[in-house]
């Protein structure tokens, strides 16, 4: 322990001694002790505040329930990682505690992560599980059903691993398929970005060219830890399954092994091997069927014809022979015959008989006479139609000289011609009063050798009594002309 010396009022001889260090030289001071002190360390705690910005670094605060160290993944780091940690997440984590000049803290540089235990990566398995079922990506109602005999199967897998040629060899067993494969990786950080890329691409094939349509997916990796099967536990991979329109069979590791895709997809396979053998039928077997089918039906077409011939000689017994059947008719037919040339001659006998009856009637004499008779009657009808439309058309014009002086002497030309006038508007209709007429309207006055047109360029107020004032009268509406009906002719009768 340093003890300061005074003396009075003197100068701090400890502070005079103590030398000085600048603000960069304590933080690089401080960094080298840090460490030195800390170059390798373990920690385990709860992933909380992770952020991923586009660098691709992967910032968080690593907690308990007494302190909280922030920690940060560089990228290539991250790119390493199996699985990407999550909020919440309890996990061991490798690395090197540092300092941060620019804000004065501590904090850890993260070389590796993993779960604390299988327990906490379940955990956030589960409750992952529970997040994408509750968006209805593993309902029922979503599966479709697998294509008994597809042409073209697509597989998604490693090309290097024993996974494809178990798959190929068991399909070459079973039943010979053409099998497109596109390669991925099926573990590491970009496992789970391929594998969807092939979901998706496989399904974006319109098979238009040269690569066709698969008919049937199957999604396969073999057994490993649940850290190695974490790509097909990635929702990237899970939405990709779910939306497939192609009919996909998940084969992710052994049987007891079971990942997020398995319930996306369609159909779950135990193994690889198992997806070919849910992918295809046997093909031997298949041709046993249908061997077995062919020969049931022809045994069964045999049966039936039997039976039915059985069923016709029975049926052929109880009939009558046919010389039973057509005997009568052809007794009716030749009595018919027999009768035809009697009653032939009897109708022609008598359409003669009243042939003759007939032309009886059409002799030059009797034609003469009646043809006397309608001129007599003709004469008749003339000479008596003529004097009375004579007398009709008489009446006729003695009635519209009537008219035609009483129309002059009701109408109003008669009236014009003793100096008066009549006014009309721009539509031609009469105006009965003054209060109709406005300054400004262009009106025509009609005289008894012609029309005038003017125009309205004031008005005289009209004199009121001292007692009442007159209101003026509101402008009538226009009367509509009477329709004049042409007088019908009278045409007198011609009988």
């Amino acid at each position: 322990m340093t003890t300061r010396a005074s003396t009075g009022d003197g100068p701090d001889l400890l502070a005079e001694n103590t030398p000085e260090f600048s603000v960069g030289e304590i933080s690089n001071a401080l960094k080298r002790t840090v460490e030195g002190a800390f170059s390798h360390v373990r920690v385990r705690g709860e992933i909380s505040g992770l952020k991923k910005p586009p660098s691709g670094h992967l910032y968080f605060d690593l907690k308990d329930e007494n302190a909280v160290i922030n920690s940060v993944c560089w990228k290539g780091v991250t790119r390493r990682l199996k699985y990407l940690p999550e909020d919440g997440l309890e996990v061991i984590v490798t690395g090197k505690i540092t300092t941060y000049a620019p804000r004065s803290n501590y904090q850890l540089v993260v070389e590796s992560i993993e779960p604390a235990g299988a327990g906490a990566l379940m955990a956030m398995l589960e409750e992952r599980r529970k997040k994408l079922a509750a968006e209805g990506l593993f309902d029922a109602d979503r599966k479709q059903d697998i294509p008994y005999l597809p042409r073209v199967i697509g597989v998604v897998t490693s090309p290097t691993g024993a996974v494809i040629k178990d798959i190929l060899h068991r399909l070459a067993d079973r039943f010979p398929t053409h099998v497109l494969l596109w390669p991925v990786l099926v573990q590491g950080e970009k496992a789970a970005e391929q594998v969807a890329a092939a979901i998706k691409g496989f399904n974006a094939l319109d098979g238009q060219g040269d690569v066709p349509r698969p008919d049937l997916l199957i999604v396969a990796r073999g057994g490993g830890s649940l850290e190695d099967l974490w790509a097909f536990n990635e929702e990237v991979v899970v939405r990709a399954a779910a939306q497939s329109d192609i009919p996909l069979i998940s084969a992710v590791g052994h049987e007891t092994d079971t990942t997020l895709i398995d319930f996306a997809s369609d159909l779950r396979a135990p193994t690889p091997t198992a997806a070919a053998e849910l992918a295809v039928p046997v093909l031997v077997d298949l041709v046993a069927t249908v061997s077995d089918l062919d020969r049931r039906r022809h045994q069964a077409m045999v049966r039936s014809m039997e039976e039915r011939r059985t069923q016709l000689r029975g049926l052929s017994r109880g009939m009558p022979s046919l010389q039973d059947l057509l005997g009568l008719r052809q007794q009716r037919f030749d009595e018919m015959a027999e009768r035809l040339p009697r009653a032939l001659r009897a109708n022609t006998q008598v359409h003669r008989q009243k042939l003759t009856d007939r032309s009886a009637g059409l002799r030059p004499s009797v034609l003469l006479n009646r043809l006397a008779q309608h001129r007599d009657r003709l004469d008749l009808v003339q000479t008596r139609v003529k004097p009375a439309m004579s007398r009709r058309l008489a009446d006729a014009g003695t009635r519209l000289d009537g008219l035609e002086r009483l129309l002059g002497s009701l109408g109003y030309h008669s009236v014009l011609s003793r100096g008066y006038a009549v006014v009309r508007d721009s539509d031609d209709r009469p105006i009965m009063s003054s209060q109709i007429a406005e300054p400004g309207d262009a009106l025509a006055i009609e005289f008894a050798d012609g029309r005038t047109h003017v125009s309205v360029t004031g008005m005289d107020a009209p004199k009121q009594s001292a007692s009442k004032a007159v209101a003026p009268r509101k402008k009538p509406k226009p009367k509509a002309k009477p329709k004049t009906t042409k007088p019908k002719q009278d045409q007198g009768d011609l009988f």
